[in-house]
């Protein structure tokens, strides 16, 4: 996500919070006609138009809650305790990236295919393989779009992926100091520690 395109967390909780107060002919209390010295007029039910408002209430209630979660979710980001040995072996060539962005089958091929890693050979020692593909394995993404195995395991080919960044143009990711989408530090500087926070991002020029 980029460019502050979605609401703010805290407009979603105050819209959910004036929705679920929010009273309807149903829920209003009447005092007794007797007390009020008029003949009974009001229904002793609810009609369809209440229970109507009622739903329509709740869904918009609902609808906001739920994209609260997601932004939340956003916020927050993926961040992990480090593992020292994804650390040192993966950030040598490009960004650690958080284990949460894949799924685990995906992170399983990844790690049991390190000897033509997208191309390059990136073997490493059994006890390194295994420390760290228990790691990802451990962290790995379990939310509804983290779950996908996007094509090649390749983050940026997830559906996701392409959705929060499209808005970036081919021509912005061929720049130099970008170089490619799976360049994820050269605009979320936090990229390293599972920091995707939209109002942080920076797009070099």
């Amino acid at each position: 996500m980029h460019g502050g395109r979605k609401g703010r967390p805290a407009e979603l909780v105050g819209l959910a919070q004036i929705l679920i107060a929010l009273p309807h002919p149903s829920r209003t209390v009447q005092p007794p006609c007797s007390a009020r010295g008029t003949a009974c007029s009001h229904p002793s039910a609810p009609g369809p138009e209440s229970e109507s408002m009622k739903k329509n209430l709740l869904s918009l209630a609902c609808a906001a809650l739920l994209a609260l979660s997601g932004l939340a979710h956003a916020e927050r980001g993926y961040a992990v305790a480090p593992n020292a040995k994804h650390q040192q072996e993966c950030s040598s060539c490009h960004v650690a990236y958080p284990p949460g962005l894949l799924p685990a089958a995906s992170w399983s091929r990844i790690m049991g295919g390190l000897n033509k890693h997208f191309g390059v050979d990136a073997s490493l020692d059994t006890a390194s393989t295994q420390e760290i593909g228990a790691w990802l394995q451990a962290h790995a993404g379990t939310d509804r779009r983290a779950r996908e195995e996007p094509p090649q395991d390749r983050i940026s080919k997830s559906n996701w992926f392409v959705r929060q960044h499209d808005e970036v143009s081919t021509a912005t990711w061929k720049r130099a100091s970008i170089g490619s989408p799976s360049n994820c530090s050269a605009c979320h500087a936090g990229a390293a520690k599972g920091d995707f926070n939209e109002h942080a991002v920076r797009i070099p020029k």
